[in-house]
């Protein structure tokens, strides 16, 4: 990187991609310093240890394993390794390079460690040596990727394997796994148009559903996991206040007048692949950010729900996404019919699946922005069933269900959307042309 990029200075616009770094990691930082506010050293030390060594499938909060200070020391630290990778690759840090290190912080909270997040990431590296391409072309993909990393802390810690056998068996699987996410995730990208956002998610249920049946093919069945904690709503309801309005705050101090951007962000669709940082500006952007991060936030205390180490992950990861495709006006139509789910069904939104589910849900949000908050609420209603549907084939070991409930929704409910406004303008008597049909 120019010297000149190394340069932090107040503008309209743009920000370098150093700075974009730097902002990350002081937000990975502050979650360091959260933890040692809420905790002793000897006890993140401890709970830092529970953390790597426990099996992180669905759902495995970190608070429950390790104590809240471990939890967020983790998901710290996870976040400024991430971003001192992307910085020695070279990597351009577009709004899809947020949402992966962003993701990467929410995840240290339930599912990825220190440990077993690597082997992925490692394996993709190899997978761009192979190719001769720069590993930049794919860090995305592979940070995004570690979805799967409960897989190498479930073999690794199998009582049925001896440690001479699973820690080489869990390196050589997630290498693999690593290997062919990159290819594997461009092809299944086609199959739902690009209306899922978590296209990474959806690749890694098809790959850990092949993975969990491999493991049944050998007698071996990963038993479910749920560890949920409650009761620390307020000093993580502060928490998220601060970390939300001060990202607000940053967009307002890089552009005084950035709510006259906000009209024609909204406006996009968001479908897959939107950069909000290239089309609006990082200012807008951040804004857009701290905006969806309230909302979800402000959605699990109304619901009855419990701020912790899911839900939490969930709400930011609705933030990362809203630097590239995510906005106010095309979730809340996702969340309105995951909330009209659990009011037509056998289950409270206060539940913690149906919770996730309207949060990961959001998935979905750009069929909301193609074609309307109507079909928005159908998306969210079906969604509501899908996620708590799919996770078995998977055994938790896709930490992304949504992505891969939502490749599913939107695959079977995008063609039929288009299919009904074809007939509908058919009865208009004005065919539309495939790019009428198609203009995102």
């Amino acid at each position: 990187m120019a010297t000149e990029n190394m340069i932090c200075t107040r503008g309209a616009k743009e920000l370098s991609d150093s700075c974009k770094l730097v902002v990350l990691s002081l937000y990975a930082a502050s979650f360091i310093v959260f933890g040692f506010l809420v905790d002793t050293p000897e006890g993140i030390l401890r709970g830092l240890i529970d953390i790597i060594t426990t099996r992180g499938a669905l759902l495995t909060d970190y608070i429950g394993i390790g104590g809240m200070g471990a939890a967020f020391v983790n998901a710290g630290l996870l976040a400024l390794s991430a971003s001192v990778v992307y910085y020695l690759s070279g990597t351009k840090i577009t709004g899809a390079s947020v949402a992966c290190v962003v993701l990467v912080l929410g995840f240290g909270l339930f599912g990825k460690n220190l440990l077993n997040i690597w082997s992925i990431v490692i394996g993709v590296m190899l997978y761009s040596k192979y190719t001769n391409e720069p590993f930049s072309l794919h860090i995305n993909t592979a940070f995004l990727g570690t979805a799967l990393a409960p897989i190498f802390s479930e073999i690794l810690f199998s009582p049925l394997l001896t440690l001479t056998v699973s820690l080489p068996l869990s390196i050589v699987t997630c290498l693999a796994i690593g290997f062919v996410l990159a290819p594997v995730a461009a092809q299944l990208f086609n199959v739902h148009m690009g209306f899922n956002l978590y296209n990474v998610g959806f690749t890694a249920g098809i790959i850990g559903t092949l993975v969990v049946a491999l493991y049944k093919s050998y007698g071996y069945v990963p038993e479910p996991v749920m560890v949920w904690t409650s009761g620390n709503n307020v000093v993580l309801g502060w928490f998220l206040t601060a970390i939300f309005g001060s990202i607000i705050g940053l967009g307002f101090y890089l552009n005084p007048s950035v709510l006259s951007k906000m009209k024609g962000l909204m406006s996009i669709p968001g479908r897959s692949p939107t950069d909000f940082i290239s089309l609006v500006g990082v200012d807008a952007t951040l804004v857009n950010m701290g905006l969806c991060g309230i909302i979800g936030a402000v959605f699990v205390l109304l619901a009855g729900g419990d701020l912790n180490g899911p839900t939490i992950g969930a709400i930011l990861t609705i933030v990362g996404f809203a630097a590239i495709g995510k906005h106010p006006k095309n979730i809340v139509p996702i969340m309105a019919g995951v909330i009209l789910g659990s009011l037509a069904k056998p289950w409270a939104i206060s539940d913690p699946s149906i919770l996730l589910a309207a949060l990961f849900g959001t998935t979905l949000a750009p069929i909301a922005g193609r074609f309307g908050w109507h079909w928005g609420i159908a998306a969210g209603f079906v969604h509501s069933s899908a996620a708590l549907s799919v996770g078995d084939v998977h055994a938790g070991l896709n930490l992304y269900n949504s992505g891969f409930a939502g490749g599913v929704v939107a695959a079977v409910l995008v063609p039929i959307i288009k299919a009904v406004h074809r007939d509908t303008d058919r009865d208009r008597g004005t065919m539309p042309t495939e790019q009428a049909r198609t203009p995102d």
